[in-house]
């Protein structure tokens, strides 16, 4: 008994050692094959195997902050195995270990109840990130839980927006995030039909040569602007979850101004500072060439209300 308990061992070792370093980079979720044939499925202690001296030698980015933490860190990137075990993703990805990763600085988060500010959870974490590969490199359809489109199939993602507009609609959100007790007009449900048939900021139906037309480099019209460029998702201090600082959102936007960062300071409906960032004005007119407050100018009015004007589903202003 003793020699064949000593064989299982020396099989299952193998196995899980085998596995980890098979397991391809875009799927490093562990499903019941996990062990060689399912030989390490349902395990809870992956010290078994896994010495954490021995794993994750090629990946520098994450090897110390394992070594630091733990065997507590396999869940976060690797699932549950088949086990009751929660996943971890807090462990790794805080202000300790990867803190731009993502920035989560502020106290508005998506949450999923826009009555609290609470700090996020691990479990929120994979309700968008369920089968992350973790390898830095941000991709849409392999880095963000897939929702089902309006016909209730699980399409790829067009864009980044699509992820978001899986579930901000009007008739086809997802049954365990819906968004209720909104006006018709509402931007969490009528994005939607904004994003699509709108100027502002989705897909772009007009030539884009408004009033005041104008952008800083790496930003064009008739690009699409993604949702995210205008609203983090891991913290801000700004209401709506707008970026309050620049390296939060604006993708395009050059590194010599996106890095710095600029800040942007929302107050009573005054977002100049956010649009600022990749506003800027071909020909100065009214305020165009003052300060919003955060080191940039270019729009046209500067600390009062944009949202009189400009406003999710603004019509009437191409490009705007």
């Amino acid at each position: 008994m003793l020699k064949f308990i000593s064989c299982f061992l020396i099989v299952l070792l193998t196995a899980c050692n085998s596995n980890s370093d098979l397991l391809p980079d875009t799927d490093i979720l562990l499903d019941s094959s996990h062990g060689g044939g399912g030989a390490a499925w349902g395990l809870e202690n992956c010290d078994a195997c896994h010495t954490i001296n021995a794993i994750h030698k090629n990946e520098n980015n994450i090897r110390d902050i394992v070594k630091e933490n733990g065997h507590d860190t396999c869940t976060g990137c690797h699932g549950s195995n088949g086990t009751d075990a929660e996943r971890q993703c807090l462990i790794c990805h805080n202000k300790n270990n990867l803190s731009k990763s993502p920035l989560q600085s502020g106290k508005h988060k998506h949450d999923f109840d826009a009555s609290t500010d609470i700090s996020l959870q691990d479990s929120q974490c994979i309700d968008c990130h369920y089968a992350s590969d973790m390898d830095g490199i941000f991709e849409i359809n392999r880095d963000l839980t897939r929702y089902s489109d309006i016909n209730g199939v699980n399409t790829p993602y067009a864009n980044g927006a699509d992820f978001c507009l899986r579930c901000h609609n009007r008739d086809h959100q997802q049954t365990d995030f819906p968004i209720i007790n909104k006006a018709f007009n509402d931007p969490l449900v009528a994005i939607e039909d904004s994003y699509s048939l709108i100027d502002k900021h989705g897909e772009v139906n007009s030539a884009g040569t408004g009033t005041y037309a104008g952008l800083r480099a790496d930003y064009i019209y008739g690009s699409r602007v993604e949702c995210t460029d205008c609203h983090t998702m891991h913290g801000t201090d700004n209401i709506k979850l707008i970026i309050d600082q620049s390296n939060k959102g604006s993708s395009r936007l050059a590194s010599s101004i996106r890095g710095l960062p600029h800040s942007v300071q929302i107050s009573n409906n005054n977002y100049s500072q956010l649009c600022v960032l990749c506003h800027k004005m071909e020909t100065l007119q009214n305020q165009g060439n003052i300060d919003t407050g955060n080191g940039l100018s270019g729009v046209h009015i500067t600390g009062s209300s944009c949202i009189e004007c400009h406003s999710h589903g603004e019509a009437i202003q191409a490009g705007l």
